[in-house]
């Protein structure tokens, strides 16, 4: 059985009720899920169903909204790829922040720019992950001082990704290039090794890395059996033959 999706093990009691109750759409509600959404930050635990109830509180108050507690919650679902949890957060997003910014003379509204900016280069990382881009990803992350900044308050952003990187893989693959894994994992040297064995608990042999079997990268051969009974096969040959010239 599948684990619900407002389903969060480390979600508060608190927290909790006001999932529940009426005062999840009370707008006195978005300080509190704010302070928990900071705490997901800096504690390493997620809770998507909160965030994306933060979110319609900020569709129906927008002058409620904060752009840094927007892009946390976008760094936050990014680490759950491949779950849909980014893509989620941006349908609750103000349309503004999903357009590319205007080229024209005319200047956007004071905190357009910098959140739809943000928006972007994170829906960049997204759609290089969905990709399974991962080297890509990983010197797009280095090449701007915004993505330092837009990813500094998430505590262990690069780790967690590292471990959800190296999950994705495991699921695909039984043996890969030790370089080409050090390019997805973004990582070189003794540091690699110990990722890769301590962590992942993987075996590394020369040049070649071994994941070791699993339900998703077992090969299965499949059988697929026609049953066609005599009587169908006949009135197809049938037909064929009463078909006009």
């Amino acid at each position: 059985m599948g684990v619900p999706f407002d389903y969060a093990p480390d979600r508060p009691d608190h927290i909790e009720q006001i999932l529940n109750g009426l005062d999840r759409y009370n707008p006195e509600t978005t300080a509190v899920f704010q302070d928990y959404v900071m705490q997901q930050c800096e504690n390493q635990t997620y809770d998507c169903y909160a965030n994306l109830a933060l979110l319609k509180l900020y569709q129906f108050n927008p002058h409620l909204a904060r752009d840094e507690t927007i892009t946390n919650i976008l760094v936050k679902a990014l680490i759950v790829f491949p779950n849909p949890d980014f893509s989620l957060c941006l349908s609750l997003l103000p349309t503004h922040t999903l357009a590319p910014l205007s080229t024209s003379s005319q200047a956007p509204a004071a905190g357009d720019a910098p959140l739809s900016e943000a928006v972007q280069k994170l829906n960049i990382l997204n759609s290089l992950l969905g990709g399974a881009d991962y080297a890509t990803f990983w010197s797009t992350l280095d090449s701007d001082d915004l993505y330092a900044d837009l990813v500094a308050d998430v505590s262990g952003f690069e780790e967690q990704m590292r471990v959800r990187i190296a999950g994705t893989v495991a699921q695909a693959i039984r043996v890969v290039d030790r370089g080409i894994l050090e390019s997805w994992l973004n990582l070189q040297g003794k540091e690699f090794e110990h990722f890769v064995s301590s962590v992942c608990g993987w075996t590394i042999e020369g040049k070649k890395v071994t994941v070791p079997l699993n339900k998703e990268n077992e090969a299965k051969g499949t059988v697929v059996r026609e049953n066609v009974k005599f009587d169908q096969f006949s009135r197809v040959v049938k037909r064929a033959y009463e078909q006009p010239a």
